[in-house]
């Protein structure tokens, strides 16, 4: 009887601590700030990025979002979304190398966006829209630094850049995986134009579907051990006895 305790107690410790584990491995990587979708075909024209940006603070709000374009490879004609209760600035930057278009040649292009004067609380997320013209067609990957400020002072800063085969750093900068396709050609693959909001959110949808389904099924795997656990325990306690 007592070995039979004994295991149901350990058993029942590992499945709380593997639990905790995983919720908690969850909740960081669901608190990074993000781009969705996070793929866009090489010079894709007239798309939205939406970064979403989650507090992961208790005990105070996310005030300011502070969104860094790159210049090296710039995104052009780009355009922000107004957002209810926030107020956004854009910051442009003159071009080291002038980008050659169908529309003439473009020397200045938005580095930085900031929104603020509105709120993000405890557990909840806000998504920030920022409509595009053409996105580059030399690059692989996009990357955009951004500064997540909260109500008590604390900056955040998503800057860390993910190294191939290393794993994800603690604050990684969100990035948008740039595939082979036609310059220019507005069918980018998991995205949709500005008339089709229904497919970026379906995109947005899908991510965070398939990260649930991971976590659940982790849990059921820690459950279907400690049920092995107790069953092995009680054909012990039946032999014994």
């Amino acid at each position: 009887m007592f070995s039979t305790r004994t295991a149901l107690r350990r058993a029942g410790t590992v499945a709380a601590l593997a639990a905790a584990g995983v919720l908690t491995a969850a909740g960081v990587a669901f608190a990074h700030v993000t781009v969705h979708p996070d793929s866009y075909a090489k010079g894709a024209t007239d798309g939205v990025l939406t970064f979403r940006v989650p507090n992961e603070e208790d005990a105070a709000d996310t005030t300011k979002v502070q969104v860094f374009l790159p210049t090296d490879h710039p995104v052009l004609g780009v355009l922000v979304t107004p957002q209810d209760g926030w107020t956004a600035k854009v910051t442009t930057t003159r071009l080291k190398s002038p980008v050659k278009t169908d529309d003439g040649t473009i020397t200045d292009a938005v580095s930085q966006i900031t929104w603020s004067g509105g709120r993000i609380r405890s557990g909840e997320y806000q998504d920030f829209d920022v409509a595009f013209g053409q996105l580059p067609d030399d690059t692989a990957q996009l990357g955009f630094k951004t500064l997540q400020t909260y109500s008590d002072g604390k900056v955040v800063r998503w800057i860390e850049e993910t190294q191939k085969g290393a794993e994800e750093p603690e604050n990684p900068a969100p990035v948008l995986k740039l595939t082979a396709g036609t310059a220019g050609d507005e069918s980018a693959p998991m995205t949709a134009s500005p008339s089709e909001p229904k497919a970026t959110a379906k995109a947005s949808s899908s991510d965070s579907t398939a990260r649930g389904l991971g976590i659940a099924g982790l849990v059921a795997g820690v459950l279907g051990l400690v049920a092995a656990g107790v069953a092995i325990a009680r054909g012990r306690s039946a032999r014994s006895s």
